[in-house]
């Protein structure tokens, strides 16, 4: 089992950057793959970005379009979101997700954190 806690959530302007963390704790992060997935205002759950264990392989959904990107530190215990060049339809609560079998399993949930993006 798997305990996971965001942070780095906050307000920004459009086209400014954030950086989530995921801290995990309880199992070795090496068998376990990650992803991000977010919920905004009148919409439902999209699904941000994933890493593979091995952190070779990322997948990001269609509307991040190379603005951000996930990467993991397994010594460290966290796994991050780069998000640059942010949006105001980028507003919603952001969640870490972890999973031994899939890149966007969600066996493992966090509580979430919130980014504001607005002028």
């Amino acid at each position: 089992q798997l305990g996971l806690v965001e942070s780095g959530g906050g307000s920004v302007q459009p086209g400014g950057s954030l950086t989530l963390s995921c801290a995990a704790s309880g199992s070795p992060l090496e068998y376990f793959y990650f992803a991000w997935f977010r919920r905004t205002p009148g919409a439902g759950r999209d699904g941000v970005a994933c890493i593979s264990i091995d952190g070779r392989e990322r997948s990001y959904g269609l509307f991040v379009k190379g603005r951000f990107t996930i990467s993991r530190d397994d010594a460290k215990k966290t796994v991050y979101l780069q998000m640059d060049n942010l949006k105001p339809e980028d507003t919603g609560t952001y969640y870490c997700a972890a999973d031994r079998a899939f890149c966007w399993g969600t066996t493992e949930w966090g509580q979430g954190t919130q980014v504001t993006v607005s002028s």
